[in-house]
């Protein structure tokens, strides 16, 4: 609606033109009837002007409304992805702050909550990034956004008209169905022998076993070239070309956190593991002499008597690792495909070497006489011990001088070679076969 008000000027030439003064000489000659239409004149022209300036006042009160001059709202001045309460944002999707004109003074985003910080992920809160040397942008530089975590983003700009003005925008990134773990021996913080092979066992299959590979970094101090073996989609072996040298130690970075490993899995762990290496020992076997011979640095410690795996069921050839060492363990033959041919509940100094049951064990159940004469196993290698376990039987002596990790070799068995993913049978591959297994060649 637009609404007219009369000019005070204007209202009063109105009212002279609509009622002029009363001439009593009217009749009276032709100079008084020229004076009156010189007045006319004049009057016609003031309210011409008079009309004119309020013509020009109402323009410019119109024009003013009509640009509609009035502040931009913060939503039009700042643009930022992901928009504001944006659910299931992808952690590879573009974070981004933007202003068409003025300048970007400050941004600042942080997580404000979830992103499970209590399972090995130390929750680092907030987000560097940088503002362009124009103003008009900024953008990340820190690593990827944590999965299933809630983030706030707070902008401080200047408008094209210099106008300070403020934007608070939330999001929340995707919360995955499935995460990824992976199981490593040895334990975090031990010593271990020569022969250690750091192994992963993932709770799920890889599908980019490159993604897992890049994630996972082995190194040494002093420095060795370590490689990487998969075997198969659920495991993955990490070991130099040769045995590590007595007091190395072994550092594992796991940075598998949010690493998308397949559709829908994503790593859980950020954890940093550290082993030693201690003293250098390895146990030969000669199943056909029946003997196992320690050596420590390469000097011969002891020679022991032992019985290996009978002609039917022959212990496997090839380099072995004690994977555990237990005091007591028990022995069925139900789990390892002997039916009911054994079940020993208190089987002593029993010293674990492959996955499928092969161990290095105390015996107290046969006749001396096997030992150092006989192979009478069920592929396990036997030495002399006592029910519960001698400190000074030859099996009481040689688990209190082996460690996980120590190397145990077979050889002259009538078995065939231990197959590399058997325990830690890595060393029984070449170097280039080994290197051959990463994902990254």
């Amino acid at each position: 609606m637009t609404v007219y008000v009369e000019d005070p000027a204007y209202a009063q030439v109105k009212a002279q033109v609509k009622a002029p003064a009363k001439d009593p000489a009217r009749s009276r000659g032709r100079s008084r009837t020229r004076g009156r239409s010189r007045r006319v004149r004049a009057v016609a022209m003031a309210v011409v002007t008079v009309l004119a300036g309020s013509v020009a006042l109402a323009g410019c009160a119109s024009s003013a409304v009509l640009a509609g001059d009035r502040p931009r709202s913060p939503e039009e001045v700042i643009r930022v992805l992901p928009g504001d309460g944006a659910q299931g944002v992808r952690t590879r999707e573009r974070l981004a702050v933007r202003v068409a004109d003025g300048r970007l003074e400050r941004v600042e985003v942080r997580r404000t909550g979830g992103g499970d910080r209590g399972a090995g992920n130390p929750g680092r809160r907030s987000v560097s990034g940088l503002i362009s040397p124009d103003g008009l942008s900024w953008r990340p530089t820190s690593g990827r956004l944590a999965l299933g975590a809630e983030y706030a983003v707070d902008v401080l700009a200047l408008d094209g008209e210099g106008r300070r003005i403020a934007r608070h925008t939330t999001f929340r990134t995707f919360v995955p169905p499935h995460r990824v773990i992976g199981y490593y021996t040895p334990e975090n913080n031990t010593t271990v022998g020569t022969g250690m092979i750091v192994s992963l066992a993932f709770n799920r299959r890889i599908a980019d076993r490159a993604a897992v590979e890049r994630a996972i970094r082995v190194t040494a101090r002093p420095a060795v070239e370590i490689a990487p073996h998969w075997f198969g989609s659920r495991r993955l072996d990490f070991r130099p070309r040769e045995r590590w040298r007595p007091g190395t130690v072994i550092t594992v970075d796991l940075r598998l956190r949010d690493v998308q490993t397949g559709p829908d899995a994503y790593g859980l762990q950020r954890k940093t593991i550290r082993y030693r290496v201690g003293r250098d020992q390895i146990s030969t076997i000669d199943a056909a002499r029946h003997t196992l011979t320690v050596r420590r640095s390469g000097r011969v410690l002891a020679r022991l008597p032992i019985t290996a795996g009978d002609a039917k069921n022959p212990t496997y050839n090839g380099k072995m690792v004690i994977l555990a060492r237990q005091s007591v363990t028990r022995m069925n033959g139900d789990t390892v495909g002997f039916g009911g041919e054994y079940d020993i509940k208190d089987v002593p100094h029993a010293m674990r070497l492959t996955r499928s049951g092969t161990f290095l064990h105390g015996n107290y159940w046969a006749p001396p006489a096997i030992f150092g004469g006989r192979n009478t196993s069920h592929g396990c290698v036997g030495l002399k011990d006592v029910r519960g376990g001698g400190p000074n039987t030859p099996a009481g002596w040689l688990f209190a001088r082996s460690i996980v990790g120590d190397t145990v070799e077979v050889r002259n068995s009538r078995d065939r070679m231990v197959a590399p993913d058997n325990g830690l049978g890595g060393w029984n591959m070449s170097w280039a076969r080994w290197r051959a297994g990463s994902a990254l060649r």
